[in-house]
């Protein structure tokens, strides 16, 4: 039963004033737990500039649109104090504010990897003075600090790999003592604090400087989270519930690559390793030694959009024409339920030889959202239940070969959003409830055969904000209401 909390009615400006959220939700209209689950839908086609933060500019170039606590973060460029972290309310004008120049002047302090943790949102800055470092926010001038100086030189990485879990931020850090390793923090000074030296000791490439083994591809699942470390000249995928004691699940030669680890709900946790030929196998782990498995080499291009649908792991998959005897020819839909029988083509969408390249794969209401080129109708946008039968065409926007080229799937609370281009209309924000008689365009940005290139949808409070450009202001921060039903007149 979906719930949802009331969030705080005020949202604190940077100048010390107190800005009303526009229209959220209060705590007497939260659903009890016996009450049906919201439904949410837009309360208009038009979307809303909200702010000219750069006038006079190309634009502010809004970019790492995060839900917080009580507003949408971001990062952007008014053209005076560099990039910086902003916040948005979802009201127009004084409801987009610059948080705090975290490095004064134009120079920008560049905030990255915004990561929420509870009330909290975490990011790492450079303030130049202290270089890259770890830095969290509630909104406020005030409120946002350095946590740690972790590193005394200004020219060290900085942290990197900010991951989520339980309450509290992990990352890969390097101080004076340890090399790179996994650390911890709260938000607080002391709570900031190196979890454990994977790799102790010298490194053996270069005798008299400390081990790292640089933690990296941080994976979060509901009880663990995985990543990426070497030890000497092995690289291994680790398992870690956040305290000393992380243990590797698969352990490989120094030339292999592991990346794009996806987990399945609570079971198992799939992976991509690259043997250094440019090509990859699909493994997957139940988060031991023992349960790690290979479940099938795939030569040429990389499976990729990696999705997780009713237990089974979905992707897009093929090889090059030409390739191995017996291999299915063509970048098509996969699927695995972690078994090497399992592992296998779900359609030829496109069929023979011809790729369809299923892309940005997203899930929604128990089905499965991409774009995919049926060799027809061009790039359009599809659906599947999960099996051969039930995937098919959507709906089909642009008449042609070419397709109207859906990018930047969305799935917001029973809602697909995403951007397509269009005869006349150039490429605008499109929205979709999963049928062909719901999929809509939501009202130009950019009039006539301009494209505004909607990108970064994202629901907070009330309101789904992206970025777009409307060829006057350049790339600002849009939003469009969005409620539950029967609250839009509020």
């Amino acid at each position: 039963m979906r719930y949802w909390r009331a969030l705080p009615a005020l949202l604190a400006l940077g100048t010390g004033c107190a800005l009303p959220l526009d229209d959220e939700p209060t705590a007497s209209e939260q659903p009890s737990s016996l009450e049906a689950p919201l439904t949410w839908e837009p309360c208009t086609t038009r979307a809303r500039l909200l702010k000219d933060i750069a006038p006079g500019a190309p634009g502010s170039e809004p970019e790492s649109l995060v839900r917080g606590e009580d507003g949408l973060f971001f990062t952007a460029d008014d053209g005076t104090h560099g990039r910086e972290l902003w916040v948005s309310s979802g009201t127009g004008g004084a409801g987009s504010f610059l948080v705090k120049d975290i490095r004064p002047g134009l120079d920008s302090s560049e905030p990255n990897e915004l990561t929420r943790v509870g009330d909290k949102l975490f990011f790492t800055a450079d303030d130049g003075v202290h270089g890259r470092e770890l830095w969290v926010s509630d909104g406020t001038a005030s409120g946002t600090f350095l946590v740690k100086d972790i590193h005394a030189s200004p020219l060290e990485l900085g942290p990197s790999g900010l991951v989520e879990f339980n309450g509290r931020v992990y990352f890969a850090a390097e101080d004076e003592v340890n090399g790179r390793e996994l650390w911890v923090s709260d938000g607080t000074a002391s709570g900031t604090f190196m979890v454990e030296d994977l790799y102790p000791g010298d490194d053996i490439f270069s005798p008299g400087t400390p081990g790292s083994s640089s933690p990296r591809r941080m994976t979060r699942t509901s009880e663990s989270f995985y990543f990426v470390a070497n030890v000497g000249r092995r690289v291994k995928l680790w398992r870690s519930e956040g305290v000393p004691g992380a243990t590797p699940v698969f352990d490989a030669v120094e030339d292999n690559v592991v990346f794009n680890m996806t987990p399945v709900g609570s079971g198992p946790l799939f992976f991509l390793v690259d043997n250094d030929e440019g090509e990859a196998s699909l493994w997957v782990t139940r988060g031991t030694l023992a349960s790690t498995r290979k479940l099938r080499f795939f030569p040429g291009a990389y499976p990729h959009d990696m999705t997780a649908l009713n237990g089974k792991l979905y992707f897009s998959a093929g090889r090059p024409r030409g390739g191995l005897e017996g291999d299915p020819a063509g970048e098509e839909l996969w699927v695995s339920d972690g078994s090497v029988s399992g592992t296998r083509r779900l359609k030829d969408i496109h069929p023979g030889p011809g790729d369809s390249r299923p892309g940005s794969l997203k899930v929604m209401n128990r089905k499965l959202f991409f774009a995919a080129d049926d060799g027809v109708r061009g790039r359009e946008l599809w659906v599947s239940d999960g099996t051969s039968g039930g995937t098919k065409l959507l709906k089909d926007l642009e008449p042609g070969a070419t397709g109207s080229l859906p990018t930047e799937l969305a799935p917001i609370e029973g809602t697909l959003f995403f951007s397509a281009e269009t005869s006349g209309r150039g490429r605008e924000a499109w929205l979709s409830d999963g049928t062909a008689g719901g999929t809509r365009a939501l009202t130009e940005i950019a009039p006539g055969a301009a494209s505004a290139s909607p990108s970064g949808f994202i629901r907070s409070g009330w309101d789904v904000f992206f970025t777009a450009d409307d060829g006057t202001h350049g790339r600002e921060l849009w939003a469009l209401p969005f409620r539950p039903e029967d609250r839009c007149s509020r």
